[in-house]
This record gives structure tokens, sequence and C-alpha cells, in this order.
């Protein structure tokens, strides 16, 4: 097969070895990304199970939260400041629009957490503000999932509306300091006269398409290598049935009469 030393079919060589190569590597990326969301998926089952423990034994004013405590329950104890509540805007459940609604909760150290207290239908414009619903009044007990602050440009806060939470965000747009991180709202006492659609919790039964992705990208790299035999099969193929000598064999000389 002396053709597959041309130019043409050496350059073709390297081309699918490259693309077989990388398949290879985006496979195995995609099963460690696999390792890694059954790690994540044990921790939240892990954190979820876990009994509730004191907000402080958590939460730290203006520090990130630990990855390890995120999804952990946590008591917190305060009041409601309603006037600085933040609009989590384009939230939606099962195709309806709606917004989140971050209110922070003066502990009494003066430090607050943010809690992101359910979910309500709007319409869908980002424009304009929505009504929600009012707080309890007075001092209350909230039990709350430990959520990390979402970073980059969405997490900005304007006229107290974002697209992320952030505390680190929100501590500029309010007038005491904050904790790390947020709560995803789980009970409150006394309960509201109006509560909102609850938080939903992370599916931790759910690997993903992590291995499936996987197996594709290494069926993709193994198609390319089979199309590259087969392509180099069907050429000397045809060459055979030009005329074209046998790969192994030498050319038949004719003699003169």
């Amino acid at each position: 097969m002396r053709f597959l030393f041309t130019r043409r079919w050496v350059l073709f060589a390297l081309v699918v070895a490259a693309l077989a190569y990388l398949a290879t590597l985006l496979g195995q990326w995609q099963f460690h990304r696999l390792d890694d969301r059954k790690a994540e998926n044990a921790l939240v089952a892990r954190n979820l199970d876990r009994a509730p423990v004191a907000a402080d034994e958590v939460l730290r004013v203006g520090k990130p939260v630990d990855p390890e405590s995120e999804w952990r329950r946590v008591v917190v104890h305060g009041t409601w400041d309603d006037e600085h509540t933040i609009v989590l805007k384009y939230q939606t459940r099962e195709g309806a629009a709606g917004v989140d609604v971050v209110t922070p909760l003066v502990t009494g150290d003066g430090a607050a957490v943010l809690v992101d207290r359910g979910w309500i239908p709007t319409e869908n414009d980002g424009s304009k503000r929505p009504r929600t619903p009012a707080v309890t009044d007075g001092p209350v007990t909230v039990i709350g999932w430990v959520r990390a602050d979402a970073t980059g440009r969405a997490a900005r806060v304007d006229d107290l509306s974002t697209r992320a939470v952030s505390s680190e965000e929100a501590a500029k747009a309010l007038p005491y300091p904050v904790y790390g991180g947020f709560l995803d709202l789980h009970t409150e006492a006394p309960a509201p006269e109006k509560p909102l659609t609850a938080v939903e919790l992370p599916d931790d039964t759910s690997n993903g398409p992590h291995f499936f992705y996987g197996l594709q990208w290494w069926f993709f790299g193994a198609l390319a290598i089979f199309g590259f035999g087969y392509l180099a099969y069907d050429e000397w193929k045809r060459a055979q049935e030009d005329g074209a000598p046998a790969p192994d064999a030498p050319a038949e000389t004719t003699s003169g009469v």
C-alpha cells in the first residue's frame, strides 16, 4: 500500500490521529467530571441529612462559605429587613416566569444573613420590580440551607435587584455587615401569613450525562480510526480493480517477440 506514504495520506493519517487523541482526552474529561459529580452528590446527601446547627458555626461575616458546608442546615434568629429585600430576577418554575425574594435577616449582633425566602410568579419583565409578600413582623427563627455566593457580573445588585445572589455584592447595598453566603429557606417560626413557593433542593441521585458523553467521545475517536481504515481499504480495492499491481507483488512485464 504505497499510497499510504503519499503526502495526502500521511496528512490524512495525522489529522485522524489528532482527532482520535482529542476524543480520548475529552472522554477522560467527562469521566473525571462524573467522579466530581458523584463526590458532590455524596456531600450534598450527607449535608442534607445532618441536624441543624447555629449559623455562626458555619457562616462568618464577610467570609466565603466553605464548600464542604454547602447545603447544611443552620438556625438563625433575627428580624426581617423588608426595606432592603432583594429581588432575584428571571427565575422559572415549571416554565412559569417569576422571581425569588431574598430578604436580609438581621441578627442580634447587628450583622445580617441573606435568606432566599422562596419564589413568586411574576410577569416576565425584568425592568419592573414586582411587589413582594410582606415579612413576619418581630423576631423570627429561620432554618435554612447554606448556599455559596455566586460570582461574576450577574451577581451585581442594582436597585435591590440581581440575577444571582452574592453576599459580597449585596453588602454594598446594605447598611450593616453581612455574613458570607446565603440561605435557602427551609422553615420559619412563626410561620408567615403568605408563604412563598419553596426553593428547589438539588437532586443528589443524578450523576448527569457525563458517563454517556464520555462514551460518545470515545466512540467518535474509534469511529475516526475505523473510517481511516475503511477509506484506505477502499482506495486499495479500487486500485486493484483498475489493474494496479498487488501491494506485495512486483509488476508483470511482457517480452517482445
